[in-house]
């Protein structure tokens, strides 16, 4: 019965792992998350174009709702950099940053996106992100970290830049406009950066961004005695999340729908990548369908609860891993723990100047961008390099939804590439006839005699309706012009057969059949025997073209299939049965 309930309600299978013991080592480990994405929910907000109660309220909600319906013990969901600049890329476009329009259609985007992920995880898809390649993501983040700080010049200059300049407007503006920049919110910004590095570096166990904040509104509390204009924040209201109601209407669903997509999708990538990589760690099973539908609830759920599209966040995930969390408790004290600390000190972020928010915010994207996996990517192949090249430039001058699709049609353009020509390496027996340990070597490898009348291979890689060319033309080659008909398959190396590469290959074994030859197999998988005989691809080829191993595969073409009077002249003699 409870294995069932734990179908619909998953945190019944960790709750009976609550003692005293964790739920002190979760408790502790709470409170470290709590303190640490107070700074980061105000400034993620801000990255989003929403009020910076938005943050806390989605670090309050979404991570209760993910850590009783995901599968991680340790993934901490909630707002982030990635998500908050789609969230404003494409918010912006229907209406103004902040206003009440753009805050319901956020929430709205926020549902929809919920709609997808849980749909997927029902839908058992999860394993759909193993098709995303990391570079992808990679390049993403890195062009999102460099338009979140563009976004923040403005703030930190004092130079008044339009709405809704492009990445390039921007920069133009910021330039021919520089006579105007205010070094008091410079200076400030500047001070709040050093002080959260320097926090950081001397400091690890306090919030560094907290501090750099703190460090930074003190500046300019300073400085407002000679510069009456610097902008501030302003005071969050002290309450808990308020209900909500996205907006419902056929056409805000309509015209909302494509981006949502792309938020489910990147929210996925990131929360899925997160936890595996936490998983690691800690040794413990993801399961990627169930972390699917945590995602989708925690933003349907968050959405009627003033809480904008979250996923899971790296640095919150890997430093509840090392504080100590033991369960998912953690998430849940963490989202308590700040909801408190809000309701206490909420009317302290009047004193908060922009441009220190500015500072704090240009940490963070900085952050985001993983220049080791950069250079790797870059210099391991040209594949790799454009995939990453083009995520990377199409989000800096293009739609961000588009970027990611982008991204993810090239590096699957790629993938199909590559799995489309297998290596088909040409194998002999290497060794005297009658040595143990005889074996079959490829021929580009050592240049051993051959069989005149049987052509050994090896396909490398699965043959399907992508490689089914390739493959084909491969043995049409040897026929046409080594005038070998007889063809053993090693399929060892083949994972799989779709329906058009059992129709290629009975094709050409009708081929080579009429004159005098056939293709004949070697070491296949169970389970590709199995599709076969579903398929009825081992009637129509004939049972006795398939061989268990390589000594009954020599023996029976030796003594059934080759013609004797070519191997009593035979140089090569490599069989056994040779001599």
């Amino acid at each position: 019965m409870t294995s069932k309930l734990a179908l619909f309600f998953p945190f019944l299978r960790w709750m009976r792992l609550v003692n005293k013991e964790t739920l002190r080592a979760d408790f502790f480990a709470g409170l470290t998350g709590a303190v640490i994405v107070l700074p980061q929910g105000v400034a993620f907000a801000t990255i989003a174009g929403l009020p910076p109660e938005y943050g806390l309220y989605t670090a309050m909600v979404t991570p209760i709702i993910a850590a009783l319906f995901g599968s991680s013990y340790h993934l901490i969901s909630g707002p982030t950099t990635a998500i908050s600049i789609v969230v404003f890329s494409t918010i912006s476009q229907h209406a103004d940053p902040g206003s009440p329009e753009f805050i319901n259609l956020a929430l709205t985007l926020t549902f929809l996106a919920g709609v997808y992920q849980f749909a997927f995880g029902v839908a058992r898809l999860g394993s759909l992100v193993n098709f995303v390649s990391h570079t992808v993501v990679i390049g993403f983040t890195a062009g999102a970290a460099i338009l979140i700080a563009t976004s923040q010049v403005k703030h930190i200059t004092g130079i008044h830049v339009p709405k809704g300049e492009s990445f390039l407007h921007t920069w133009i503006d910021i330039f021919s406009n520089i006579s105007q920049l205010n070094f008091s919110l410079l200076a400030i910004a500047l001070v709040t950066l050093g002080s959260a590095l320097l926090a950081k570096k001397y400091l690890p166990k306090l919030p560094n961004l907290l501090i750099g904040m703190v460090v930074g509104s003190l500046l300019a509390m300073y400085l407002g005695q000679f510069d009456p204009n610097i902008p501030l924040v302003g005071e969050i209201p002290a309450h808990l999340p308020p209900l909500s109601s996205p907006d419902f209407t056929f056409d805000t669903i309509r015209q909302l729908a494509p981006q949502a997509f792309a938020v489910a999708l990147l929210g996925l990538i990131e929360a899925v990548s997160i936890s595996r990589a936490v998983a690691t760690r800690s040794g413990q099973r993801i399961d990627s369908n169930q972390e699917f539908i945590g995602q989708g609830l925690s933003n349907m759920v968050g959405s009627f609860f003033s809480s904008y599209a979250g996923s899971g966040s790296f640095t919150r995930s890997g430093i509840n891993y090392a504080a100590g969390a033991r369960t998912p408790m953690s998430a849940l004290f963490a989202a308590i723990i700040l909801m408190v600390i809000v309701l206490l000190i909420a009317p302290l972020t009047a004193y908060l100047p922009i441009a220190a928010m500015g500072g704090v915010i240009l940490l963070v994207a900085y952050n985001l961008i993983d220049f080791h996996h950069i250079r790797e990517a870059l210099t391991f192949s040209g594949s790799e390099a454009a995939v990453l090249l083009t995520t990377f430039f199409a989000t800096l001058f293009l739609e961000l939804e588009f970027a990611i699709y982008m991204g993810v049609l090239l590096s699957l353009v790629f993938f199909l590439a590559k799995t489309s020509t297998p290596a088909i390496p040409t194998l002999s027996l290497d060794g005297e006839p009658g040595d143990a340990n005889r074996k079959l070597v490829p021929l580009d490898e050592k240049p051993v005699k051959q069989c005149p009348q049987l052509k050994i291979i090896r396909i490398d890689m699965s043959i399907y309706f992508g490689s089914v060319n390739h493959v084909v033309n491969r043995l049409s080659a040897i026929a046409e012009n080594e005038r070998i008909y007889r063809i053993l398959i090693v399929g060892s190396g083949i994972n799989f057969i779709d329906l058009a590469g059992f129709e290629a290959l009975i094709a050409e074994n009708e081929k080579l059949r009429k004159l005098g030859g056939g293709l004949y197999f070697v070491g296949l998988k169970p389970n590709v025997y199995e599709a076969a005989a579903r398929a009825h691809f081992v009637r129509r080829i004939g049972n006795d073209h398939f061989f268990d191993n390589k000594k009954q595969a020599f023996h029976t073409l030796y003594r059934c299939h080759l013609d004797h009077e070519i191997c009593e002249t035979c140089n090569a003699q490599i069989f056994e049965e040779c001599r």
